[in-house]
This record gives C-alpha cells, structure tokens and sequence, in this order.
C-alpha cells in the first residue's frame, strides 16, 4: 500500500495514499483498534457535515471565512451527505469520550477533498483549506459532537422510526374495527376471564403506540436544540457575535428540520439530558412493543396444541427437522429488537451520569445506541406490520370453542343469584368436567330458560368496541 506523510501538533505520521483523512484521524485509527472495523455510525458523520457546512456559511456571513472557502467546504459536505465518502470514516465508537478524533476525521477529509478539488495533489504544498483554522472554525468538538449527535438523532427518529411506529399503529387500529364483532375469552393471570371482543383486544395494542409515539414527539424539542455556539466550556470562546443563532438557522435550513440554539450551552455540552429523555421514550415503545408481539404469538399458537385464536402469516419455514413447522418469527424478531432497545437504554443512561464538570464524556456511546434504537424500532415495526399484522385473521371456530367452554361466563350470574353460588356452579362444573348451564340447572339455582337469557357472551363485552 502506497503512503503519505500528514503532520500535526505530535508529528508526522503516515496515511494511506488513497485515503481523504489525515494525521489525527490515522492516530485514532491505530490507538483505538476496539470493534473495529468503523464503528462510529455515519448517520454521526452525516450530522456533522450539516453542521460544518453551516458553519462555513455562518462564518463567511460574519465576515470572518472567505466565500472560496466557504464554498469548497459546503462542496465537500454535500458529497459526504450523498454517501460519496462513506469509506473516509475509519474510526470507532471507542475513542476519546467527547468525540474529538471523528470531529477531526470529518475536518481532514473535508481539508484534503477541498484540496483535491481546487486541482491540487493531496499531500504536495499547503493545504488550500486548513482542518482547525478553517473547517473547525468557530467550533470545538465538545460543541460539535452534541450537534452531530442531535442533528443525527433527531433525524433518525423523524425519518425511520416515527413513520414505522405509526404504520404499525395504524394497521392495529385498522384491525381493531375490523374484529369488533368478534367476541372471545379474555385472560388474566394467563387464566380465562370475561369476555370481550378480539378488536377491543386490538384496541389496547393500538392505544399503546399512541401513547408511545405521543411520548416520543414530545421529546423532539428537546432534541432539537444544538450546543454549536458553546465551543470549548459552554461560554462561546472565539466565536463571532450571532454565531450561535444563525449557525442553527442554516442547519435548520439545510436539513429542513427545525433545530435551533440551545438555550444553555453549559448544558447541551456538559449534560445529554435530551439523549436520554428520547431514548427513555424509545425504551417505552420496545416495552409496548414487547407486550403486543408476545400476545399475538400466544394467540397464535399452535396450530392445534396451542391457544390458535388468531392465525397469522406462514413466512418461512420453522424448523430444519420438523417438516410442516412455521413459526412466528416475526414476533421473535420484534422482541430481540426490544431487548437490544431495553439494553440500550441503560447504557445511555448510564452515559448520561458521565457529565463532569462543563463535559459529558461518553458522548459517543449515547449517540451510539439512540442511533441503534431509533433505527432498530422504526425497521422492526415496518417488518413486523409488512410481514404479520397485516395477515392477521380471526379463527373463528377455534374463539367460539373456547368462549363456549369458559368457565368464567358464570360471572354473567353474579348479579342474579350472588358470588357464592355462581362460584359452586364453576367448581363443580370444573370437577365434574360438565358445562356451566347443567350444573347451574343441576344445583337448581337457575332454570335453562334464565340460564340462556342471562349468559350471553356479546351482552359482556361492555360498549367499548
């Protein structure tokens, strides 16, 4: 492999030839070799080449960067967003707490690409456009990180997981409608209970995603403040007046997406409350999520050993040595999403306590895992809607056998003939291995007539369809 020298404040250092980064970038690259290949999610590199391009802007509007410069930057920018780059970001999660080595990975490859473009050779003269003085300008990575991160974020959660949350929502709703006439034994404790219809049971997993979706909306404006404008503590040390406000104003612009200025720098730099408050939001989604998915592959157990209330797609086969088996994975995939959520969610906590003093300094970690967990929960529930809840057929004679053969209808009685006596009748009839309508004749506590008037399943479903 062919090399180059690049230095920087620790001395010259040699980089692949045929790469766009440069001496601090390669220093991380050998320092940190944990998980490698990259790790570092480019979604962080795509937030971080708005806020570049923003800055460059803000700064030649405040008179303190050329419009050469400035253009050359946002050309670079705008090539990394298109994923033309996507190979120049080596580095990993594990580095320096703050984020400093990806903040000068992206400024180098900005720098020797800006070069490259002015029709100069990578590595021969002065560099047309300088990693800190130029494309750092008015910036330290303690306050460009965060913003990467937000920008990052709060994209992720607007784009994949929102509309993949609301799809899944949506259908479940749908479906409530649709079997609201389909009246079934409901349990409790995993035992039978009262009825009530199949779509009021759709109903609750539909009233969870609203809820969890309502929870996560609200946390974008927390979200979409940026720290850019704090530099190195929160006080704004070698920025120009305005810069804060109008570096937020262009990378709203230019993501079109509504991000402005923290309101306090110390915080956005020294604390990622905003991480873990939309993290908190994703966790109570993979909970919800969990509940619904567990129910649905119990109601659809079986085919014929199992619940088998509900019968759902046949995707694949299940099984390498049970021929005829199928499966519900899509419930199994839906669950280890929300695990992996639910782990994750501790660890951007934990991230979150490791504020010192005016710098978090897990930075990478939290931005990490949101970004996992966002992406995670919007593909999952796309997949589990595309591939399974749409399918989701009622079985009707497997809900009538069962509703039939309840033991707990005898609750319809309790207002006829007391607790006590309506609790004799399912003992006995559970003893006896009869039907709820011959003990009750039986013990003589009702007539067939009264029996048939009073135990109606569809009259126990209460008015909420």
């Amino acid at each position: 492999m062919d090399y180059r020298i690049e230095k920087d404040t620790m001395g010259e250092v040699k980089v692949p030839a045929d790469k766009y980064w440069g001496a601090q970038t390669e220093r991380s690259r050998n320092n940190f070799k944990i998980g490698a290949p990259a790790s570092m999610p480019l979604d962080i590199v795509y937030g971080f080449a708005y806020l570049k391009k923003a800055a460059a802007y803000t700064n030649c509007e405040l008179e303190v960067l050329t419009e050469e410069k400035r253009d050359l930057i946002a050309q670079v920018c705008d090539e990394i967003v298109e994923g033309k780059h996507d190979d120049q970001f080596p580095l990993v999660i594990w580095q320096t707490g703050s984020g400093t080595q990806s903040n000068m990975n992206v400024n180098e490859v900005i720098a020797n690409r800006a070069h490259e473009i002015a029709g100069k050779k990578i590595g021969e003269g002065e560099k047309t456009i300088q990693p800190n003085d130029d494309v750092n300008k008015s910036q330290s990575s303690n306050d460009t990180f965060p913003t990467g991160m937000h920008i990052a974020a709060y994209k992720k959660i607007v784009e994949t997981t929102i509309p993949g949350v609301e799809q899944l929502r949506d259908t479940l709703h749908k479906k409530s409608k649709e079997f609201s006439k389909v009246v079934k034994i409901g349990r409790t404790h995993l035992m039978d209970a009262t009825p009530l219809t199949l779509g009021q049971e759709f109903s609750g997993y539909a009233s969870q995603l609203d809820h969890g979706l309502r929870a996560l909306k609200n946390t974008l404006d927390h979200l979409s403040e940026l720290a850019l404008g704090g530099t190195a503590v929160g006080t704004g040390m070698n920025t120009p007046k305005g810069y804060d406000v109008l570096v937020a104003k262009y990378i709203s612009d230019f993501t079109n997406l509504p991000f402005r200025t923290a309101d306090n720098k110390f915080e956005a730099l020294a604390a990622h409350d905003a991480i873990v408050e939309s993290h908190g939001a994703l966790k109570q989604l993979a909970v919800s999520l969990n509940k619904i998915a567990n129910d649905i592959r119990m109601l659809a157990s079986g085919p014929r050993s199992g619940i088998g209330e509900i019968n759902i797609p046949a995707n694949e086969p299940g099984s390498s040595i049970m021929p005829g088996k199928v499966n519900p994975t899509q419930c199994e995939a839906l669950t280890m999403v929300c695990a992996q959520v639910m782990g994750n969610d501790v660890a951007v906590s934990i991230g979150g306590t490791q504020g010192h003093y005016e710098l978090n300094v897990f930075k990478p970690l939290m931005a990490a895992n949101i970004l996992q967990s966002a992406q995670l929960i919007g593909d999952a529930c796309t997949s589990f809607d595309e591939n399974c809840a749409v399918g989701i057929e009622p079985n009707y004679k497997v809900i009538e056998q069962m509703l039939n053969n309840s033991l707990m209808l005898v609750t319809a009685l309790n207002t006829k003939i007391g607790y006590y006596k309506a609790a004799e009748i399912a003992n006995t009839a559970h003893k006896n291995g009869t039907t709820l309508k011959e003990e009750a004749i039986s013990l003589g506590y009702v007539t067939a007539e009264e029996y048939d008037e009073w135990v109606k399943p569809g009259d126990m479903v209460g008015s909420l369809k």
